[in-house]
């Protein structure tokens, strides 16, 4: 009898059985939200109301004049703000699953190997248009129009799904490679707050010193923000879409091969 135990033999899975797994996966991540109604509560009602409460109804009258004003110019920055918190927590999530021995386990089970990674990445992007659709929606309630015509609407959303999943990339690779749950933390931070309140998602860049104007004009942010209030509040679209989903496919392009390759080296 041999001393040395013998690997465990991996027979390959077909497509339909690797797609089963990732949905498994993802299933299996949303369930962590059913398990905790409080943090649904506070994810999808308490946090998109404070933020419109707190934003348009506090500063919308000293910036624009009135709030009702200022909720319409806010609000697709806010949902692009949202989309940005969202997504940027995901690293964080994966990481305590690999701290916590999780992935481990899977590891062990006849399961596609890519299934954890892909499904943990499905599992955030349904949480990530649910929390769009809750702000949309709240702000809808608190007064904002919605001026174009609901195919363009739905390509707002769109727009910030693609941009969302190239952000998602960055974010499961910074959890792949940080030690602790508190170093995504810390570092998903110091992304944001240049990439959102550096950004005319809150106030126009005119008002901006050069140098800080400068850097929002080029901020994908901005080009978000500007893409999202043209397709949902009418005017010019110009070329915040095609700046938006290069912003897209470039994130993707870059940060999905090295968080795949972190991926297979971690797992």
């Amino acid at each position: 009898m041999s001393a040395i135990a013998e690997a465990p033999v991996r027979h390959p899975l077909g497509p339909a059985a690797v797609v089963r797994n990732c949905l498994t996966l993802a299933w299996r991540n949303l369930t962590h939200l059913r398990s905790n109604p409080v943090e649904i509560i506070g994810f999808a009602v308490v946090q998109p109301v404070m933020v419109i409460v707190l934003l348009v109804y506090v500063f919308g009258g000293a910036i624009s004049g009135d709030s009702h004003t200022y909720l319409q110019y806010a609000l697709p920055g806010l949902i692009a703000q949202s989309a940005v918190l969202t997504v940027l927590s995901s690293g964080a999530g994966l990481n305590q699953d690999i701290t916590n021995g999780v992935f481990d386990r899977l590891r062990s089970l006849p399961i596609a190997r890519s299934a954890p990674l892909v499904g943990h990445l499905l599992g955030d992007l349904v949480r990530f248009f649910g929390g769009l659709v809750m702000l949309l929606t709240c702000g809808v309630l608190q007064g904002f129009e919605i001026r174009t015509d609901p195919l363009r609407t739905l390509g707002a959303l769109a727009l910030a799904g693609a941009f969302g999943m190239g952000l998602a990339w960055m974010s499961m690779l910074i959890g792949l490679l940080a030690k602790s749950a508190t170093t995504v933390h810390l570092f998903s931070s110091v992304l944001l707050f240049p990439l959102t309140f550096g950004s005319n998602v809150f106030v126009k860049t005119d008002t901006m010193p050069g140098w800080l104007a400068a850097w929002a004009d080029v901020n994908p942010i901005s080009h978000e923000a500007s893409a999202m209030r043209a397709l949902m509040s009418g005017g010019r679209v110009g070329n915040s879409v095609y700046w938006t989903l290069g912003w897209a496919l470039g994130l993707t392009l870059v940060f999905a091969p090295l968080a795949i390759r972190a991926y297979r080296r971690r797992i």
